[in-house]
């Protein structure tokens, strides 16, 4: 049957993309209240989808914007899988930036060009493709697929946890999908089995009761921004290593087996560098540039402010500065645990004669999926086919709070089969899906259900 199913697929091509121009025409930018009709209509295109491949699906309410459920029903036997993902998109930022509007779509050398192309309504449609693709041509999916498709995950998704608390039922499933992730390179695909988690903290550091003069106050009181400077610098030494005591203490080690795998993948220094726009790479000593950006703890300053930020000079002692500082963990460190430890460096670097304060703006553990399961023989197999090319596993440096929650809430392991090009934009003007990799993506969720079904 799956013959016919991806005979489907490839004679629906065109239609395919024309569909998915639709669902980008609409602006569903969750941060913004203004277009809190388009977030609906989004949803509603989403659930409309699903009932005209007559799957089950409904629009679930919370505090901000609906998601959609659908359940493709009791199949009798194999697993069952829950497809994750998001209508919502970012907004556009400077409109300058765009060579053609965001919310109309654009085609340019095989390249679909508008705001949420991959970030994720291109991906997301992978799969409600592949549903129609099986129920046209096979009248039913192989195994029970339910999906749950959410328009705040740009907002960090923040009902999500209760909302799948509430529909746990309705959602228990075996393995949960998701295509939000990228391919390795332009000819790689890949599976991302690990993200990592993330500590934001601001350090703010007040001194004098307002701006003073430097010639006349200088080398009398405790400047904050050279007591900000000196804390920032003393949380790392002089080999990239994080001097956070105890930092380290529950990292989990790599294997040699992991550490093997990450040296065979097909990556440049050199290549990444000009990428990126620098002229040499930096991190800690120790470690290839893959294991350090997927597999180490990182810290890393975000933001400065404070004194005087005008055109030429003003000759102050600033009365208020401050940072933003990121910290990416990775298995076994306990967000909690990491951000009471900085609290306490930082307190103990200060000098007397300032006031320091910290905010925390967000704790999240790190994910990794297990690797030996049929779910994820699956995905490395209908990858495979769908690209003709066997893929990669790799992890990535960012952080999806939503893993660990799945994990936590349903008992369910995740597999993030990403279809999108690690460059195409996503969260920045002129993002793209390339319709090669949109066509692909949807032949790949389709042989994934067969081969599970098949196991």
């Amino acid at each position: 049957m799956i013959e016919q199913v991806t005979a489907y697929i490839d004679e629906n091509r065109n239609e395919f993309v024309n569909r998915l121009q639709g669902f980008l025409r609409i602006p569903s930018i969750s941060t913004d209240a203004s277009y809190n009709d388009a977030t609906r209509q989004a949803a509603e295109w989403v659930r409309s989808h699903f009932e005209w491949c007559g799957i089950e699906a409904s629009i679930v309410e919370t505090s901000r914007h609906p998601c959609v459920i659908a359940d493709s029903g009791p199949n009798g036997g194999g697993p069952t899988i829950l497809v994750y993902g998001h209508y919502d998109v970012q907004p556009i930022g400077d409109p300058s930036l765009w060579t053609s509007p965001p919310f109309e779509p654009r085609i340019d050398n095989g390249r679909l060009f508008a705001r949420g192309s991959a970030d994720d309504k291109g991906q997301v449609t992978t799969h409600l493709m592949a549903a129609e693709a099986w129920m046209k041509a096979a009248g039913k999916l192989p195994i029970r697929v339910k999906y749950l498709i959410e328009g705040e995950e740009e907002i960090g998704s923040p009902n999500l946890l209760d909302l799948i608390k509430q529909q746990r039922d309705r959602l228990a499933c075996d393995y949960i999908a998701i295509s939000d992730t990228s391919k390795f390179d332009e000819k790689t695909p890949a599976i991302t089995y690990g993200t990592k988690g993330l500590v934001y903290k601001e350090i703010t550091i007040t001194g004098p009761d307002s701006d003073k003069h430097s010639g006349s106050f200088g080398g009398t009181i405790v400047n904050p921004a050279n007591e900000l400077a000196r804390i920032i610098a003393s949380l790392k030494d002089d080999k990239n290593r994080i001097t956070i005591p105890g930092f380290y203490d529950d990292v989990r080690k790599l294997s040699k087996s992991e550490r093997k795998r990450l040296a065979e993948l097909p990556f440049s220094d050199k290549k990444y560098a000009k990428l990126l726009g620098v002229t040499r790479l930096a991190g800690e000593k120790g470690y290839t540039t893959l294991e350090r950006r997927w597999t180490r703890p990182t810290l890393d300053v975000c933001g400065l402010f404070g004194g005087y930020q005008g055109p030429g000079s003003s000759t102050i002692i600033p009365a208020k500065v401050g940072a933003k500082v990121s910290m990416r963990l990775v298995p076994d460190q306990n967000p909690s645990k990491i951000s009471k430890l900085f609290d306490k460096a930082v307190m103990a670097a200060a000098s007397p004669g300032v006031k320091v304060s910290i905010q925390n703006f967000g704790n999240y553990a790190a994910y990794v999926s297990p690797m030996d399961t049929d779910g994820m023989n699956a995905a490395i197999a209908a990858v495979e086919k769908g690209f003709n090319r066997a893929p990669v596993l790799i992890r990535e440096g960012g952080s999806l709070p939503i893993l660990p929650m799945f994990k936590k809430v349903l008992g369910a392991d995740s597999i993030m089969m990403g279809f999108c090009l690690p460059n195409c934009n996503a969260h920045g003007p002129n993002e793209f899906f390339d319709l090669d990799d949109f066509h692909n993506g949807i032949r790949s969720a389709a042989h994934f259900l067969n081969e599970l079904a098949s196991q």
